[in-house]
């Protein structure tokens, strides 16, 4: 199984540190270098992977930092490799990737951005979504559409219910507050509000939340449609 660390940088984003098998070890999204170096010398550890979602800055600036220090490879989108400097190993959905005893499937989840991936280990039933799915939300359309966006969740909902998601930004409580406005009588949400108002009032992570849980409250993924998403996308974006 793969041991989670999650570890907070810049303002609101996560960095994740794996833990597999035979020692391996892998940062999901280094935004910056710091936190990262401290909480892998905290626990004596080395580096060998760096997995990267997408390209913007605050997923990727640490990366550079990380190899230079750990002689760690750097792994992300096919589709991004002109855009994340130094990338070592392509991912792409079609190629499991094998780290820490298990295969990591990619998922190609483009709408955040063209080339967005998402990073699924089935045996430890965890999911890394970047920004394309947060909890109780979804990345802004900077590069796809409303209709590749709802494939890609898709993607994400045909995954068994109880696959924990790690996402890039701490923007549950936002996120919460609109999907109530959206749905003021889901008990669901009602509930899930209550408990991610005490974790943030305690400055705790809100993650991992879960694929089932996802479905029962994040208004964005119960859309229904390509064209009902496009409409709370749009809401979300002026909330």
């Amino acid at each position: 199984m793969i041991n989670v660390t999650i570890i907070p940088i810049l303002e609101d984003n996560y960095a994740y540190l794996l833990e597999g098998a035979y020692g391996q070890t892998a940062i999901v999204d280094p935004g910056e270098s710091g936190p990262i170096i401290i909480a892998i010398g905290d626990r004596r550890l080395g580096l060998d992977y760096i997995f990267n979602t997408h390209h913007h800055g605050d997923h990727i600036a640490g990366n550079r930092d990380l190899s230079n220090a750990y002689g760690a490879k750097i792994a992300g989108p096919a589709a991004d490799a002109h855009r994340i400097a130094g990338m070592d190993i392509e991912l792409r959905e079609a190629t499991p990737f094998d780290f820490g005893g298990e295969k990591m499937k990619i998922l190609e989840t483009p709408g955040h951005t063209s080339g967005a991936i998402c990073l699924y280990f089935p045996e430890s039933k965890i999911l890394f979504t970047g920004d394309t799915l947060f909890s109780l939300g979804c990345g802004r359309l900077f590069e796809g559409t409303p209709e590749q966006m709802w494939e890609s969740f898709q993607k994400i909902m045909a995954l068994p219910d109880d696959t924990r998601i790690y996402c890039g930004h701490e923007y549950t409580q936002d996120n919460g507050k609109f999907c109530l406005t959206i749905e003021p009588d889901n008990a669901d949400l009602i509930l899930r509000m209550n408990e991610v108002d005490k974790l943030r009032e305690e400055n705790k992570p809100t993650l991992p939340t879960t694929i089932g849980l996802e479905k029962k409250t994040n208004a964005l993924l119960r859309a229904g449609s390509a064209e009902r998403f496009a409409q709370l996308r749009k809401l979300r974006n002026e909330f």
